[in-house]
């Protein structure tokens, strides 16, 4: 039963590793295709559209990160 336990544990911290991962990978890949600074638009210039634009796409890579996964 130890082994079981155990063993659930190991994966599912190895599946979130692998998932937290692709999503920094994804998540930079996009700060560098973006042809504008994504922190200078959000911070310095209030940009809200695009923090909204911006969060969006974080859940939905969460999301698709997470099925795929499962």
């Amino acid at each position: 039963m130890l082994d079981h336990i155990l063993q659930g544990v190991v994966e599912s911290l190895s599946f979130s590793l692998v998932g937290i991962l692709v999503f920094g990978f994804a998540f930079w890949l996009i700060v560098k295709i973006c042809p504008f600074s994504m922190k200078k638009e959000i911070e310095e210039d209030q940009n809200v559209a695009l923090g909204i634009i911006v969060g969006s796409v974080i859940l939905g890579l969460s999301v698709i990160i997470a099925v795929a996964i499962k």
